[in-house]
């Protein structure tokens, strides 16, 4: 069973399958992402447990996740049924399926209220609780402003368009029946868009359901969203690595880096040092050892294209329908992956300052890089963050 596992990994690393093409465009979606996983190889500790790994494309991404077992059919048993609740999520919150739970509550935006699944009322209720604490910079009503943008095609839309919509993006126009499960839109036109909480709400219902299988250590991970429990064989923490949001290729291309990239660089795996050592370097702004926490990471790199020198990335505002330039990158860590999604969105919007003082008044933490290149902290996360590579040189606050 344990080599069923392992096909499934290689068919990942492959070279020529249409299968090893998709995993590989959202594999490279998912480095861009801004959290890498480290250290994840297959080891043995004295007991013999080891880490069993299997991706697969759901949710619009590469999904992988990793337990330690001492059994590869236990283990193998445990990511199917934690891979089910992924794909049972992605059916229910995907906004561009039309058999989605989503597209249902759209479609009869200010027309009657839609009864939904536990999940999606839970998840659109915990959206709802994000947008009140960052007063509205997290919304998920952005839905209709969102459709207007074409990041693939470097579609800016017309400034008329955009004021046209905002006064359909509004949270406080959800209402939400707890006594029916039903959720209601009240102006016709409103969109939910789910994607700045969905993946991270899915990893913590997939580690749910890998407890419930009886693994006691894993990680989930869904684009930039990780949820780490447990310890690793050598019992130690999960180690993750955050992106630096403005890491310079390598001249020529390194092997490492770019299209030809294979799953993760051999540094990054635990490998020797040579042509990726610098790829690390650049690569990584920090590390962080974490357990029984999840992690989010929203960056300004992810997608965007550049017009008369001005970026233009995916992270809106949704009171101007505009990007924010306040930051280049938001990473949150926190208990929930529902909290973290969310919350690396809003303080992005909310930029370095006002971010800082919002997740100190939580108790939750993050690392914000702003627009100039500083990486703010919260205190708590002081002697727990390692920074490295080229960000080392610039100016940290903390």
């Amino acid at each position: 069973m344990k080599k069923s596992i392992e096909q499934q990994s290689s068919r990942a690393t492959g070279q020529q399958s249409l299968v090893q093409k998709s995993l590989t465009t959202a594999l490279l979606r998912y480095c861009a992402a801004g959290l890498i996983l480290l250290f994840a190889l297959s080891a043995c500790s004295p007991q013999k447990e080891k880490v069993y790994r299997k991706s697969k494309v759901l949710m619009d991404t590469l999904i992988t996740i990793s337990v330690i077992s001492g059994s590869g059919d236990k283990a193998e048993k445990a990511i199917d049924r934690a891979f089910g609740e992924i794909e049972k999520l992605d059916r229910l919150l995907n906004f561009f399926s039309d058999s989605s739970e989503v597209s249902e509550i759209n479609r009869n935006a200010g027309l009657k209220a839609v009864v939904v699944s536990p999940e999606t009322f839970e998840v659109i209720e915990k959206a709802i609780y994000a947008s009140g604490k960052t007063n509205g910079a997290f919304d998920v009503t952005i839905g209709s402003v969102t459709t207007l943008w074409d990041f693939h095609k470097r579609t800016k839309p017309e400034d008329k368009k955009i004021k046209e919509r905002l006064p359909l993006v509004n949270y406080n126009n959800i209402v939400l029946t707890q006594k029916f499960s039903s959720v209601y839109l009240k102006k016709k036109g409103m969109l939910i868009d789910l994607g700045g909480i969905a993946k991270g709400y899915a990893a913590d219902k997939a580690v749910e359901a890998l407890k419930r299988e009886g693994i006691k250590s894993g990680l989930v991970s869904i684009s930039g969203d990780i949820k780490a429990f447990g310890l690793k064989p050598d019992l130690k923490p999960w180690k993750i690595g955050i992106k630096n949001p403005r890491a310079i290729p390598p001249h020529p291309p390194s092997p490492t880096r770019g299209e030809g990239t294979a799953i993760l660089p051999p540094p990054l795996m635990g490998g020797g040092k040579g042509e990726g050592e610098k790829g690390f370097s650049d690569e990584i702004m920090a590390t962080i050892e974490m357990t029984d926490l999840a992690i989010s990471t929203s960056g300004d790199y992810e997608r965007y294209f550049i017009i008369d020198g001005k970026r233009y990335h995916h992270i809106l505002n949704p009171k101007t329908g505009y990007p924010v330039d306040e930051c280049r990158s938001v990473s949150i860590v926190a208990k929930d992956g529902s909290v973290t999604d969310p919350f690396s969105t809003g303080i992005f919007i909310l930029g370095a300052e006002k971010g800082i003082k919002l997740l100190e008044e939580m108790g939750i933490d993050g690392i914000i890089v702003d627009k100039n290149g500083k990486i703010h902290t919260t205190p708590n996360l002081r002697g727990k963050l390692e920074i490295i590579g080229d960000s080392q040189r610039q100016k940290r606050t903390d």
